[in-house]
């Protein structure tokens, strides 16, 4: 049997080209990132689920949509955190780039959830009913995914080949990749060339003044 076909993943960032790791179209990217501490992801969960319950409230009639739409890109809004993961310290890491998830990787991971509030959006008192019953079956599912799957992936995570990690794991390499090569200059180089600047304006506006008759 012939191996599974690889793919050439391409991405650009900020108009930078970059060329990116294969991956066989059946298979999960390896992580070198641990799994994260499953205390902080459910702390960001109730968080951002808190937001998109404001949300809803607050937008009246198009208050699920709203809700609905935040929950969808939520983990792509702040470098692949939420404003849960961002207090509670951790993010999403698209594993074949190994770079913070964007909002077409936060849509992918975040479907299934989002699925609930669709089906909640039915009438009633349908809709009620089959929110729960979803909520008791796709979140099941998902729960057990985390608990049991050695990186913490989830379904949605699959879908989207991403990892909630540590942001602390990232922190530094994140840091690395945004200093500009050069950027550091010596000491008192940036004062120097000022005056030099100002020096020779003085000496041509001295240049181009008339002489005073005497």
């Amino acid at each position: 049997m012939s191996a599974a076909p690889e793919r050439s993943l391409m991405a650009t960032e900020r108009g930078a080209p970059r060329v990116l790791r294969l991956v066989q179209e059946d298979a999960e990217p390896d992580s070198p990132y641990p799994k994260a501490s499953l205390l902080l992801r459910l702390g960001a969960r109730v968080v951002d689920c808190a937001v998109a319950w404001g949300l809803y409230v607050v937008c009246g009639a198009a208050g699920a949509v709203v809700a609905l739409l935040f929950l969808l890109l939520a983990d792509g809004m702040l470098q692949g955190q939420s404003v849960g993961k961002r207090i509670f310290g951790v993010k999403v890491m698209h594993l074949p780039t190994r770079s913070a998830a964007r909002h077409r990787d936060s849509t992918l991971r975040n479907a299934p959830l989002a699925l609930v509030v669709l089906l909640g959006m039915m009438p009633a008192p349908q809709g009620v009913v089959a929110a729960l019953a979803g909520f008791v079956v796709i979140g099941g599912v998902e729960a057990w995914r985390v608990l049991s799957d050695p990186l913490g992936l989830r379904l949605g995570d699959t879908w989207a080949q991403t990892q909630v990690v540590d942001g602390k794991v990232v922190a530094g390499a994140t840091v690395a990749a945004r200093t500009p090569v050069g950027a550091t200059r010596a000491p008192g180089r940036l004062m120097s060339a000022a005056k030099v600047r100002r020096g020779k304006a003085f000496r041509k506006g001295r240049r181009g003044k008339p002489c005073a008759s005497r």
